[in-house]
C-alpha cells in the first residue's frame, strides 16, 4: 500500500514539526515488511518542550475551566476524524497491519463514536455536588464536592489497536480540563502524529493543550513517569513496563492509570454448544493476529468434550488462514513487527518443549512481511508457561476442567485478570460462574461489552484503574470537599 503523504511531525505547543535534531526512523509495513515513510525521532528536548507547554497550557489558559471551550474544540476533533475516516483507516491498515473490518469496531468507529460520548458526557456532568448541611465537631457547615482536572497527563500508548487507545486516553483527558502529551509506540506513531495535525488544523485548542512526541528510544521517553510537572501517567502496554512506570512515578506520588497484560478464558460449561463455543473462540484469537490484550486465549472445555473442541478450533484457525490485512475478507494479518513474530515463533517452539502438541498452525510464514500462522495448541494444562504468559500472536491453548468450580479455578490461575467469556445453555448458571471469575470484563452467552460506555480495565497484573465509561472519565478528575458556615 502507498501512502501519498506519511506524517513526518510531532506536535509541540501547538507547533507541528520534525525532531529538533532532524532525526528520523523508518516505518515499516507489517504486511510486506517494507519501509512506507519516517518518524520523527523526538529528543529529549523535544519531549521537555512538550511537558513545558502542556504545564503552561493547563496553569495559564482557561482550558482546565472553561467547559465550552472543551466540548467546541473536542466536537470540531470528532467532525475532523469523520471527515477523513476513509484515509484514517487506510493509513491504520498500512502502519499497524490491521484487517479493515476491525475499523468499524476497535480500529476506528467505535473510538472515534468514544469521542463524541465523552463529549456527550462533558456537557452534562454534574462537577459540583452539594452534600447539605450537617455539624461536624458541632459546627453548622454546608459542604459540598468539586471535581477538577488532575492536569498535566502522559499518555503511553501500544502498537496493538493505537487509534481506540490513544482516542480512550486523550478524549477523556482533555474533556476533563486535562492538557496531554501523547507518546505512541514507536511502531504505530503515525496515526497520533495525524491526531496532533488534525488538532493543529482543525480545531481551537490552544498551544500546548495537546501534544504528541515520537521518541524511538525508551530513555527519552522515560522521562515522562518521573518529571515532576507531569500530575498523571496514563498507560497501556505490557505489564513489566507498567511496573517500571509505576516505580518511576512513585518519588512524586503522581496518579498513574495502567491496562496491562492479559491472559483470558474462554470457559465453556458441560451444558454448552461445545463445537459452536470452541470455534468463536478460535476465530477471536486470530483476530488481528491475535495481539490484543482482552482476548480470550485460554479455551477451557469440559473434560469429555476436549477432543471435539481441540477439532473445531483447529478446523476453524485453518480455514481462517492468514489474508493481507488490505482484503476485505482479511482476519488474520500480520503482526507487527520481527521482533514480535520472533517473540511468538519462541512460544511456538516451546509448546512442544512443553509437551504440548500443535494442531494447527505452529509455523512462522516465509513470505516478506511478519507473518504466523494460526496455531492451537493442544496437551497442555494450565501451569505451562504457553497458558500463564501473555503471547499476542494468532496462538490458542485448549485446556480441559472437570467441572464449574475446576473451570473457575483454571480461569482464576492466572497472575492477569483482564477479560474473559462463559458459555452455558443456562443463563443463570453462566452468571454464577462469571461472578466468580475475578477479571475486569466477562462476556456471558457471546454478550459484548465494549463500547464507550463501559468500563475497561483489569483485576490483579492486568492493571488500575478503569478506561472508557463514566470511570475512565473520573480517572482524570481530582475530588476536593469544601466546606463553609451554614
Amino acid at each position: 500500500m502507498t501512502i501519498t503523504n506519511p506524517p513526518a511531525h510531532q506536535l509541540v505547543d501547538g507547533k507541528l514539526t520534525g525532531a529538533s535534531d532532524g532525526a528520523s526512523y523508518p516505518i515499516l509495513n507489517p504486511a510486506t515488511g517494507e519501509q512506507i515513510g519516517v518518524a520523527p525521532d523526538s529528543t529529549a528536548a523535544d519531549v521537555d518542550a512538550a511537558i513545558a507547554a502542556a504545564r503552561r497550557a493547563f496553569d495559564e489558559t482557561d482550558w482546565s475551566t472553561d467547559v465550552e471551550l472543551r466540548v467546541r474544540c473536542l466536537r470540531q476533533l470528532h467532525q475532523a476524524l469523520l471527515d477523513h475516516a476513509d484515509e484514517f483507516r487506510a493509513l491504520t491498515t498500512a502502519e499497524v497491519g490491521m484487517p479493515g473490518f476491525m475499523m468499524g469496531a476497535a480500529g476506528f468507529d467505535v473510538p472515534v463514536e468514544g469521542l463524541k460520548w465523552v463529549t456527550d458526557l462533558l456537557e452534562s456532568y454534574a462537577w459540583e455536588t452539594d452534600l447539605g448541611v450537617a455539624q461536624p465537631m458541632g459546627i453548622p457547615s454546608r459542604r459540598s464536592v468539586v471535581r477538577e482536572p488532575v492536569g498535566v497527563v502522559a499518555a503511553i500508548t501500544p502498537w496493538n489497536v493505537p487509534n481506540q487507545i490513544n482516542l480512550a486516553k486523550i478524549g477523556p483527558a482533555l474533556a476533563a480540563g486535562c492538557t496531554v502529551v501523547l507518546k505512541p509506540a514507536p511502531d504505530t506513531p503515525w496515526v497520533a502524529c495525524e491526531l496532533g495535525r488534525f488538532v493543529a488544523e482543525h480545531t481551537d485548542m490552544p498551544a500546548g493543550v495537546f501534544n504528541v512526541v515520537t521518541p524511538r528510544s525508551n530513555q527519552v521517553a522515560a522521562v515522562l513517569a518521573s518529571d515532576p510537572r507531569i500530575d498523571m501517567v496514563s498507560f497501556t502496554g505490557s505489564t513489566a513496563t507498567g511496573r517500571a512506570i509505576m516505580a518511576a512515578a512513585a518519588p512524586t506520588l503522581k496518579k498513574v492509570f495502567l491496562e496491562l497484560g492479559g491472559k483470558s478464558a474462554a470457559i465453556v460449561l458441560d451444558d454448552a454448544d461445545v463445537a459452536a463455543s470452541a470455534g468463536a473462540t478460535a476465530f477471536a484469537a486470530c483476530i488481528h493476529a491475535g495481539q490484543g490484550c482482552a482476548l480470550t486465549t485460554r479455551l477451557v472445555v469440559p473434560r469429555e468434550k476436549y477432543d471435539e473442541a481441540v477439532e473445531v478450533a483447529a478446523a476453524t484457525m485453518a480455514s481462517i488462514g492468514i489474508n493481507d490485512p488490505a482484503d476485505p475478507n482479511a482476519i488474520c494479518g500480520p503482526v507487527i513487527s520481527q521482533v514480535q513474530r520472533d517473540r511468538v515463533e519462541s512460544y511456538l517452539r516451546l509448546a512442544e518443549e512443553e509437551g504440548g502438541r500443535i494442531v494447527t498452525g505452529g509455523k512462522v510464514v516465509d513470505k516478506p512481511g511478519f507473518w504466523v500462522e494460526p496455531t492451537v495448541v493442544a496437551g497442555l494444562d494450565n501451569s505451562s508457561r504457553l497458558a500463564q504468559e501473555e503471547i499476542f500472536g494468532p496462538v490458542l491453548v485448549v485446556i480441559p476442567h472437570d467441572g464449574d468450580d475446576d473451570a473457575v479455578r483454571i480461569a482464576n490461575d492466572s497472575e492477569f485478570g483482564l477479560s474473559g467469556s462463559v458459555d452455558s445453555g443456562d443463563l443463570e448458571r453462566a452468571r454464577s460462574v462469571a461472578r466468580r471469575i475475578r477479571t475486569g470484563t466477562l462476556a456471558v452467552n457471546g454478550g459484548v461489552w465494549f463500547s464507550p460506555d463501559a468500563p475497561f480495565g483489569g483485576y490483579k497484573q492486568s492493571g488500575l484503574g478503569r478506561e472508557m465509561g463514566v470511570a475512565g472519565f473520573e480517572e482524570y478528575l481530582e475530588t476536593k470537599t469544601i466546606a463553609e458556615p451554614a
